[in-house]
């Protein structure tokens, strides 16, 4: 995180604000070639045999291409929803964080496959077959999935109407999503799986740079245990509280299993809960 906040102090002005409205234009114009011109559609692709032949191009005009194409009503609903998901996160984290949650997935996938199909070319000699072959893992699918995967975990409790009529937590389909991308994950090739693993490098990074790992230690297994047993105690009176989150206002009367943290961050001895303790905004006097 430091690191993070050195690189935002140097660069953060080169940063490109609502950089999700550009990507969703980017699809649009990746729609429109498709369906007026499939053979150039196919120039945009990523293929590193042609890319080492000098169509450098195709490291960044396969964003252009939008993860489906086949029904346009689907698409634009796809689109609008993700839309929404990648604007709230740019609020959240702030416009240099988001760039580099983006750029860095679309890097890891180009780097990804590049290696890939390098060492496949050492193994079966065939550079032109392997490069159309590798490059059929490459997608801008995963870059629409980082930013869901991203969003559920900032947001796991949002409830959302799944077809315009079922509410489902966001946290329950990104689990679903989860074990559909996993089930592709095992079905795959190797080299697809290494594909698919760099293209979702950016939001692992992600995950595990906001969680708490020492929680899971024996030490913090042991403190959570007897901090819920004195909790549950009688000698507790009611409506007195220990911890309360300063965004939601929730303490552990609301439910025992929440963790509570003070941000070293805000001025002031400010608590949040374990779903508020990353996403909010610091309180600066």
């Amino acid at each position: 995180m430091n690191f993070m906040n050195k690189l935002e102090r140097k660069f953060s002005r080169y940063a490109v604000s609502n950089l999700t409205m550009y990507l969703i234009f980017g699809y649009a114009v990746g729609y429109m070639l498709g369906r007026v011109s499939p053979q150039m559609l196919s120039y945009l692709t990523f293929n590193p045999y042609e890319i080492m032949h000098g169509q450098v191009w195709r490291l960044v005009t396969w964003v252009l291409i939008p993860p489906s194409m086949d029904n346009i009503i689907f698409y634009l609903i796809m689109m609008l929803f993700y839309y929404q998901l990648g604007t709230n996160l740019e609020r959240t984290w702030g416009v240099f964080r988001y760039n580099v949650y983006i750029f860095g997935g679309i890097l890891y996938t180009a780097v990804g496959a590049l290696v890939t199909w390098l060492v496949m070319v050492l193994l079966y000699k065939n550079a032109a077959v392997m490069g159309m072959y590798v490059g059929g893992y490459v997608s801008t699918y995963y870059i629409c999935m980082s930013i869901f995967l991203a969003f559920a975990v900032c947001y796991p409790d949002m409830q959302i109407l799944l077809y315009f009529i079922i509410p489902i937590k966001m946290k329950w389909l990104a689990y679903v999503y989860a074990a559909l991308m996993l089930y592709d994950f095992i079905q795959s090739l190797w080299p697809g799986r290494i594909v698919m693993a760099m293209s979702l490098l950016n939001f692992i990074i992600f995950f595990l740079s906001t969680r708490d790992l020492r929680r899971y230690t024996p030490k913090e297994v042991h403190r959570r245990q007897a901090y819920q047993k004195a909790v549950r105690q009688p000698g507790n009176a009611a409506g007195i509280t220990k911890h309360k989150c300063a965004i939601c206002g929730r303490t552990e009367q609301d439910d025992p299993s929440l963790e509570f943290r003070f941000c070293s961050k805000c001025d002031g001895n400010y608590e949040y809960c374990q779903d508020h303790l990353f996403t909010h905004q610091h309180i600066k006097r």
